[in-house]
């Protein structure tokens, strides 16, 4: 196996990568033969430019594959277990503190893959503008990230630990 650079790296629970690896076997298995069928089923209905069904079984199957796509490129790119963390380093797999310039409240998140959704706490995505911006600051350290509006935040790193699960 030939190693991809970090930044392609998407760390994943065990848990994680067999719930995505058996969505994607449904999806371009079964799933693509059932949205086949619906399609054929709407085609067999006459019409096609005034067949609800059919333009709506059509984009279904868009939505999927676009899916297995997206699913195909987070597997390939998967690494199962830890990521590797220094304790005051913020990386993939850590719990973060920050605080927001101008902002008294702290938040606290998980840096890791969207696809983590099932934590109990949220989930902030090491590609994300905030999460690109803090990965590799040490606790104490400020970061700057631009928002969607074109605008900068800042935020100091307060706390940085690896995730204990919950």
């Amino acid at each position: 196996m030939t190693e991809t650079r970090a930044d392609n790296v998407t760390w994943l629970t065990q848990e994680a990568y067999d719930r995505l690896k058996n969505e994607l076997d449904y999806l371009s298995g079964r799933g693509r033969r059932e949205i086949a069928d619906k399609i054929e089923a709407a085609r067999e209905e006459g019409d096609l430019r005034e067949n609800g069904g059919y333009h709506a079984a059509k984009e279904e199957q868009g939505k999927i594959e676009g899916r297995i796509l997206q699913l195909q490129g987070i597997l390939e790119n998967a690494r199962v277990g830890e990521a590797p963390r220094t304790e005051g380093v913020v990386g993939p797999g850590m719990t973060v503190t920050v605080a927001f310039e101008g902002d008294d409240e702290e938040v606290t998140f998980l840096l890791a893959s969207r696809e983590e959704s099932g934590a109990p706490i949220d989930v902030y995505s090491p590609k994300s503008p905030l999460g690109a911006a803090i990965n590799g600051k040490k606790v104490g350290e400020k970061a700057t990230y631009s928002l969607p509006n074109g605008r900068s935040m800042s935020v100091e790193i307060l706390d940085a630990t690896p995730y204990a699960g919950g």
